[in-house]
């Protein structure tokens, strides 16, 4: 059995708190990283359409199942809606999609990924002439009405957001018939997320951790950018507890109760990072690592799409 925590959703559905992360992971790593995963004693592994992985990713869960590994209640399974299917009628034939790309029959989370919609079509990423971004007319509140219907057909055993700021979750709120049960945020001791996750819990929305190592290979990074995995005050608890600066990251978010998501395609990295659940971090380190929260942070800004309506970034939380 996985040693791994796990919190309820408010439908009553377990969430693991610790999982495998497959953005960047190229498709020929990534089948072999979830089936090290497998073996190690991972039973999340983190989905997107938008990764362009999924077929691997689903082979590799395939071979696990069938080697008698785990069978398919036991492992927990996140995919999430690329932004060219925000309009309603498009999220049914988007999750099926990924089901058959995954081989399975349902997801245990199905996320909408960003509040932006862009140009509804075949690109990923739909460009016009001058090179600019194309968005299209869909509204993330009639993408959650196609999101219930994943529910209700059966396709998705939980339903919720990511890159969501309150707002935009209160907006769902209003208007949920079935009512989002996860939000998946960006989130480390420089981006703490404090405020958004404390209002994530008032509404019984359990929270996410991306990035939670600080993101260092993400393509969009500059030399000038923050390093996470450097920070002395990190260093300093990692000599203290005799773990990794990887190790306290995530243990630093199961502590929060906050999922975290850690990717790696080396087995070694996912070994380490599952090597958390043999010491605990005192309050007072807590608050230190907490402390290190700073305005620029963000690793992830898509400053790109700074100018559309459904930007999430532009409030404070």
């Amino acid at each position: 059995m996985s040693k791994v925590p796990t919190i309820k959703f408010h439908n009553g559905l377990d969430y693991p708190l610790l999982g495998l992360g497959t953005w960047k992971s190229k498709p020929q790593e990534v089948c072999n990283a979830v089936k090290d995963a497998i073996d190690i004693g991972y039973r999340y592994i983190d989905c997107a359409h938008v990764y362009q992985n999924e077929t691997e990713v689903g082979e590799a869960l395939a071979e696990k199942i069938k080697e008698g590994v785990v069978k398919r209640e036991d492992v927990f399974v996140t995919s999430k809606l690329w932004n060219i299917y925000h309009r309603k009628e498009l999220v049914v034939p988007a999750l099926k999609k990924t089901l058959e790309n995954l081989k399975l029959e349902y997801i245990d989370l199905y996320l909408i990924h960003w509040p932006m919609s862009f140009k509804e079509g075949d690109e990923l990423f739909p460009l016009g002439p001058d090179g600019k971004m194309l968005y299209g007319d869909g509204t993330y509140t009639d993408t959650w009405k196609g999101m219930e219907e994943c529910v209700k057909l059966g396709l998705a055993k939980s339903i919720g957001l990511s890159n969501f700021n309150s707002k935009q979750i209160q907006d769902i709120l209003d208007i949920a018939e079935i009512k989002p049960v996860n939000n998946q945020i960006e989130c480390h001791p420089y981006l703490n997320q404090s405020k958004l996750i404390e209002f994530c819990k008032s509404k019984d929305i359990t929270v996410t951790a991306y990035s939670p190592l600080g993101s260092p290979d993400r393509p969009m990074a500059t030399p000038d950018d923050p390093v996470l995995l450097e920070e002395p005050k990190l260093k300093a608890l990692s000599e203290k507890y005799n773990k990794s600066p990887a190790q306290i990251l995530i243990k630093y978010q199961l502590q929060r109760n906050i999922g975290v998501i850690p990717k790696s395609v080396t087995k070694s990295r996912i070994q380490s990072n599952f090597e958390v659940f043999d010491f605990t971090i005192s309050s007072e380190d807590m608050d230190i690592l907490n402390s290190l929260n700073r305005p620029d942070g963000r690793m992830l800004l898509l400053k790109q799409h700074a100018a559309n309506k459904d930007y999430p970034f532009n409030i404070e939380f």
